[in-house]
């Protein structure tokens, strides 16, 4: 079974979407026959870093609202974050743009990488304040996971991936996704959001007894025939 997820790295309902499928793969029989490919998408093309201004002034500006709206948002959210696991840290969050980071992530899945790659980004922006916008600090997380420093630092000084960036995004808007995280189950079945895990095993369930139908038996069962008992 193929599972395609499209997420951006600053997306905080991508990451408890993530941890919310691992739940639901671990209970799921044939968790070992299913691939997963993420997909890049950018919710905001053109961010650009804003020293001093925190993420709860920019949540205001975007939604025009208020701080403190803002923050008690924020706070759910970590709230609904922390019974995953998760530890959001939205006081320390940096704006970044994360194209070099999805380039990264597709270096990544040339080794084998691709979803070490993801959530060590994950963590890097929702939990411990890193700069994404930094290549020495992309460069210190890619490495930290095996990525070869010389391939790390020949992407991040070129356009390398960002071909395989512009067609995810291009697919994305082919099939109509507008929000992530978006999640397509061998290209058949589509989930948006981050759903409970209980929803996406049963989704995992209905795909993997699709995909392999059971005949339907259209006669009798009395008809000559011999078991496999040897009895004729």
């Amino acid at each position: 079974m193929k599972i395609e997820i499209w997420s951006d790295i600053v997306c905080p309902f991508c990451y408890i979407g993530k941890r919310r499928l691992e739940n639901a793969l671990a209970q799921f029989p044939q968790a070992e026959n299913v691939e997963i490919h993420w997909r890049s998408f950018e919710l905001d093309a053109d961010a650009r870093p804003e020293p001093g201004v925190s993420l709860y002034k920019r949540l205001a500006a975007k939604y025009g609202n208020t701080e403190d709206w803002a923050r008690q948002m924020s706070a759910n959210m970590t709230q609904s974050a922390a019974e995953l696991g998760l530890a959001f840290d939205f006081d320390r969050a940096v704006a970044a743009n994360t194209l070099h980071a999805h380039r990264l992530v597709h270096l990544a899945e040339r080794h084998g990488k691709q979803d070490a790659a993801k959530e060590r980004f994950f963590k890097a922006y929702l939990e411990e304040g890193e700069d994404l916008n930094d290549f020495a600090t992309l460069t210190r997380l890619a490495t930290g996971l095996g990525l070869p420093a010389t391939e790390v630092e020949q992407v991040l000084n070129s356009d390398e991936f960002e071909q395989q960036v512009r067609r995810d995004e291009y697919e994305a808007r082919q099939i109509g996704v507008r929000g992530v995280p978006y999640f397509v189950f061998d290209d058949k079945y589509a989930v948006s959001g981050a759903q409970p895990s209980e929803l996406f095993q049963e989704v995992l369930e209905k795909v993997w007894e699709e995909s392999r139908p059971q005949p339907v038996q259209l006669a009798g069962t009395d008809g000559a025939s011999c078991d496999i008992d040897g009895n004729c």
